[in-house]
């Protein structure tokens, strides 16, 4: 692995973890899932651009999306 990706997996695995933390306080469900795939999507990428495009998009989803 390479800087960019073990930096880009811990920032978004510790922002994962609070959504998770978040979600399960609130009992907000899409923010936990969010939390949960954030925290493991990092170890799936193959590279930091798709490590940055998948986590910026799950960082906006609870944002537009309410169940």
């Amino acid at each position: 692995m390479e800087t960019a990706d073990i930096v880009l997996a811990l920032l978004f695995g510790c922002i994962g973890f609070g959504y998770f933390m978040y979600g399960r306080r609130k009992q907000n469900i899409v923010a936990r899932y969010c939390g949960i795939a954030m925290i493991l999507y990092p170890y799936l990428a193959s590279s930091a651009w798709e490590m940055l495009a998948v986590g910026i998009g799950l960082m906006l989803v609870p944002r537009f999306i309410e169940i």
